[in-house]
């Protein structure tokens, strides 16, 4: 829900009001505006988010607005170029937000927020020659998953792909990809390509995305366009997203899916387990996982806007926010600190997040600058449709152009130190 007056006609009424004070009976100080906080949730998952703000009282009588979209991105650019920004958005981007601090977007987090940060994942950057901390993540998801039906055979998995997401169509491709890689290469080699320090025609990122290729097999013409024009979470059905191992003209058995899409398997018959067993890479790296994370930013002068994302990220805030969710959508947090989860999935997930997995590596493509996330994003749709070795020459050829252009603008700005690492062990 879009606000329906912007601040400055809120700031012309309330001169009016405090003009006409003396004259007008009942136009006495005016309630705070609401804090408008925008954020990728929508659905349950929006709705359980919007319940927990709405629960939170700092005595003062302040409100909040939820904004939730699947066009994140697009919505606070929008939001930006006519200078009304929210005064918290939650983003998956490091690279979004890297941009943002960088160009002054963002406000400093204060200090008792920044303690929540979870390194290296909200890391402290240099912005004209200051260190700060400029987000904090609230929630996490473990990326390095397999799902598939209880029974179903490991030995020669057929896998779901499902590529379309609106303005974002692609992305779980570049999930498939940074994770062979991972696996593959380790977290060393995974940090440098997605920090933009190694080359896309580098042998180990190509043979990424070789290997994904033949763990797919081949595709009829009709499977591709079905993949390419399916969303990630599945046909849809009577009662939401079936899953694409539940879709129709779909015939696997595996899928490679974030922890996030166990809601569309609720109640499902479903085994989960880590994808490093199917992703042919040595035994030194199966204990590396990759996560995505959502992060609190505030971009308002507002005072409250900083006290809000402290009491979001606190243990209070997490326990509040898990009560107000259904099962199948609660959040999972970045450190054990957080509630226990009950459900036997959520579980396996919640420990692997907070103890289980040796070394934990954010989301490359979301750590990557905006212009080269998105090009790897069409690069994975151009890819899945013709995977012959000269067009993915093709391919990494211009995704390192991208590289060179970005890097190039970045280390221009030398008032400025971005990110320098992705990974960490479970619990920072």
């Amino acid at each position: 829900m879009r606000r329906v007056r912007s601040r400055a006609l809120r700031t012309l009424l309330t001169a009016a009001c405090l003009l006409t004070l003396a004259l007008v009976p009942g136009c006495g100080s005016p309630a705070p505006d609401p804090l408008v906080v925008l954020g990728p949730w929508t659905g349950a998952e929006g709705e359980a988010f919007e319940a927990a703000l709405e629960q939170l009282d700092d005595g003062t009588g302040r409100t909040y607005t939820y904004e939730g979209t699947r066009s994140l991105r697009e919505t606070l650019v929008s939001q930006l170029e006519a200078d009304d920004p929210p005064d918290v958005a939650i983003l998956n981007s490091i690279g979004e937000l890297t941009e943002y601090a960088r160009r002054g977007r963002l406000r400093p987090l204060a200090q008792g927020i920044t303690e929540r940060a979870f390194r290296p994942w909200a890391p402290t950057l240099i912005v004209d020659g200051k260190l700060r901390t400029y987000w904090v993540p609230l929630k996490v998801d473990l990326k390095s998953l397999v799902w598939s039906r209880k029974g179903a055979s490991d030995a020669d998995p057929a896998w779901c792909v499902g590529l379309a997401s609106q303005a974002t169509s692609g992305w779980p491709g570049t999930d498939w990809i940074e994770d062979i890689l991972l696996h593959q290469a380790g977290p060393t080699v995974y940090t440098d390509w997605a920090m933009s320090r190694l080359s896309w025609r580098d042998p180990a990122v190509r043979r990424a995305w070789t290997t994904w290729a033949g763990l797919l097999g081949k595709r009829s013409p009709t499977s591709i366009e079905r993949s390419l024009t399916t969303s990630y979470e599945g046909a849809p059905g009577p009662d939401g997203p079936r899953g694409l191992l539940d879709s129709p003209g779909f015939t696997c058995t595996h899928e490679h899916q974030s922890a996030f899409i166990r809601y569309v398997y609720a109640g499902a018959d479903i085994d989960v387990q880590p994808s490093a067993r199917f992703l042919d890479g040595p035994a030194d790296f199966r204990g590396a996982y990759e996560v995505s994370g959502d992060m609190a930013a505030v971009f308002s002068d507002d005072p409250a806007a900083q006290e809000l994302v402290e009491r979001l990220s606190s243990p209070a805030g997490r326990v509040g926010w898990r009560a107000k969710a259904e099962p199948a959508v609660r959040p999972l947090f970045p450190t054990s600190t957080g509630p226990t989860p009950a459900d036997p999935t959520e579980r396996t997930i919640d420990t692997l997040l907070t103890s289980g997995a040796r070394t934990l590596c954010f989301d490359a493509s979301d750590t990557m600058p905006p212009e080269l996330r998105d090009a790897f994003h069409r690069a994975v749709l151009e890819f899945f449709r013709n995977p012959a070795e000269q067009h993915l020459d093709s391919l990494l050829r211009q995704l390192d152009t991208v590289r060179a252009q970005a890097t190039e603008e970045a280390s221009a700005d030398r008032s400025f130190r971005p990110p320098e690492d992705l990974c960490a062990s479970p619990g920072g």
